[in-house]
C-alpha cells in the first residue's frame, strides 16, 4: 500500500484502525524488524503457555506439600 503512494493516515483509515492504536503500535514496534516482531510474538505465546502450566500445577503442589507435611 505504501508502495502505491498511499499515506499512513489513509491506510489506517482504510483498515479501520484507530489513530491511537496506530501510534501505540508504532511506539512499541517502530524500530523492530518483522522477524524480531514475530519472535517477540512467539515468546509471548510461550510465556502465556508456561504461565498456564504453572497455574494448573500450583494447587497440586500445595496439596502435596500439605499431605506430606510432618511425615518425614
Amino acid at each position: 500500500m505504501l508502495g502505491a503512494g498511499w499515506t499512513i493516515a489513509h491506510i489506517v483509515q482504510r483498515l479501520g484502525i484507530s489513530k491511537k492504536a496506530h501510534h501505540r503500535w508504532q511506539n512499541q514496534y517502530g524500530g523492530i524488524k518483522a522477524t524480531d516482531a514475530k519472535r517477540i510474538k512467539q515468546l509471548k505465546q510461550e510465556n502465556t503457555r508456561r504461565k498456564k502450566l504453572v497455574a494448573d500445577l500450583s494447587p497440586v503442589n500445595a496439596m502435596l506439600k500439605e499431605v506430606t507435611k510432618g511425615e518425614f
